[in-house]
């Protein structure tokens, strides 16, 4: 099962983190159409933060078309994203860990690795995908 986390550090406002988070899991597949995402109650107590917090958290996601409340149920997952296809997911993700090894072992910290991958993300849109 997964756990919503938080980052304070991150400068991203804590509702569009869990927005965030939902739209990973759907991508990795652990997330699905029908699945019931934590109540309001639940996820706002567990990560000691404002309901309203989670509220806008799951309008969002309903805006996006993600996610829906059932009245007296809860708000449960209503689309599901298309994952990568594994054989690519698999070997770049032995790829990417093999990276963040080297970047640990560089000395980068969490900001500094946040950081390039920004930038190259960035450049990567900037100039195409060759």
């Amino acid at each position: 099962m997964f756990r919503f986390r938080l980052d304070a550090s991150s400068g991203v406002p804590p509702y569009l983190q869990l927005v965030h988070q939902v739209r990973q899991w759907l991508l990795l597949g652990y997330l699905r159409d029908g699945d019931r995402l934590p109540t309001v109650k639940e996820l706002a107590g567990d990560l000691a933060i404002n309901p309203n917090t989670v509220v806008k958290a799951y309008r969002q996601l309903e805006h996006e078309g993600l996610a829906g409340g059932r009245p007296g149920q809860g708000t449960f997952i209503t689309a599901a994203l298309a994952p990568p296809p594994p054989a690519a997911s698999g070997s770049l993700r032995a790829l990417l860990e093999e990276w963040f090894r080297s970047a640990h072992e560089a000395g980068l910290s969490e900001e500094a690795v946040t950081a390039l991958i920004a930038v190259v993300r960035h450049d990567v849109r900037k100039v195409g995908v060759r």
